[in-house]
């Protein structure tokens, strides 16, 4: 068992720290107060080929694992990007994982590398406001017409939309009433988001405002049947295989950001000084941040031990979730502790810290709550019965 990266990983982790270096925690307060898409940021990525990191190298990617994605992700939330950073390039990794997988040969060849350079930009419609998390029971219609399918239907929480010009979709293919079981009769496309046929209503939110969140109205939208990726009816099967490769990255950048946020408070406590002395010389001060650390190092091995399973191709359900609920979880407490340690000045904007600590409820909240893992974990793990 080896803890230690390789240099290849290293390689990665000091390259992607390069990129990030050239957008400082001013650039991403600015973002915090104006909003806006972080143009610049994605492209700085694409540039060097990031945005491919784990996609096929036939098709323009690095062909390299989730280890080395979740490397990157952390990396970039660690440089004081945070949630901003990381969601504005997040989607290219595990949302298009069911193309990979399930995509044709020609589909991939029309479709990643034009997402892997940049050009494109994708968001993911899964999420409808009646079903949340029931994701079996949406109601977005996709309806066969000749060589082309028409959908309708609303999606809410689809991050980028406002950017984007593609949209990986999930539809209701077959009533559910007229399926064999709730998971069968959904459908995946991966198709154009044509504005003609979908309303974009962005949604305000408390912070990541760098990165839109959206509900989508969709009105008759035509989707080729060449779009549909897979077999029409196994839709839900296809994306499950996103879920993981999600919660890893998620959890990754939980603790990416409450290791950026532990360094602020660290050096704050170095150098603010109160009745004579540094307040890092108080345990009041010292202890809460030290218990920061070590919970984020444990988080941060259960975030590689998911990683590893996933890329050596074996189960990782438990771990995946277990590493988001232990991320989500040390870096939130690392983030409200560093806004704390500030004292009043951690309230302030121009401290940083206040940004950090709002946008640790994302990785807390999404892709599914802390207490859906508890549920999936007793009853996965512990064998104990489905108490929902």
């Amino acid at each position: 068992m080896d803890f230690i990266l390789t240099p290849e990983q290293e390689a990665i982790r000091t390259a992607i720290a390069k990129v990030c270096a050239a957008f400082n925690l001013e650039y991403w307060l600015q973002k915090d107060r104006a909003g806006g898409f972080p143009h610049d940021f994605h492209a700085a990525l694409a540039r060097d080929g990031w945005l491919g990191i784990a996609m096929p190298v036939e098709y323009g990617g690095a062909g390299l694992g989730i280890v080395e994605a979740a490397l990157m992700m952390q990396t970039i939330t660690a440089s004081g990007a945070g949630m901003s950073g990381a969601s504005a390039v997040h989607m290219n990794i595990f949302s298009l994982n069911p193309v990979v997988v399930f995509g044709t040969d020609a589909q991939k060849k029309r479709w990643l590398p034009a997402l892997i350079a940049g050009r494109d930009r994708a968001c993911f419609g899964v999420t409808e406001p009646d079903t949340g998390l029931d994701t079996t029971h949406l109601k977005t219609r996709a309806v066969r017409d000749g060589d082309a399918y028409v959908v309708s239907g609303r999606k809410i929480w689809t991050s980028t939309a406002q950017v984007a010009n593609k949209i990986l979709l999930l539809t209701r293919t077959t009533p559910i009433e007229q399926s064999g079981k709730p998971t069968q009769g959904l459908t995946l496309f991966y198709t154009d988001l044509d504005r003609k046929a979908v309303e974009v209503r962005e949604i305000e939110k408390m912070g990541r405002s760098a990165v839109d969140s959206n509900l989508l109205f969709i009105d008759n939208l035509r989707v080729p049947a060449a779009d549909r990726v897979g077999e029409e009816g196994r839709g839900f099967e296809y994306i499950l295989h996103g879920f993981n490769p999600e919660r890893i990255l998620v959890a990754a950048e939980a603790v990416g950001l409450g290791r950026a946020a532990l360094a602020r408070a660290a050096e704050y406590a170095k150098t603010r000084i109160v009745f004579g002395r540094p307040i890092g010389r108080n345990q009041a001060i010292q202890h809460p941040l030290a218990r920061c650390w070590m919970e984020l190092e444990a988080a941060n091995l259960m975030v590689f031990r998911a990683a590893s399973l996933y890329d050596a191709g074996k189960p990782c359900g438990a771990e995946a979730n277990a590493a988001k609920y232990l991320a989500g979880e040390a870096g939130y407490r690392a983030c409200e502790a560093a806004v704390m340690a500030h004292g009043g000045m951690g309230y302030a904007k121009e401290y940083h810290v206040e940004r950090f600590l709002r946008e640790a409820l994302i990785p807390r909240i999404t892709p599914v709550s802390p207490e859906l893992i508890l549920c999936f974990v007793a009853e996965k793990v512990l064998g104990l019965p489905k108490s929902y």
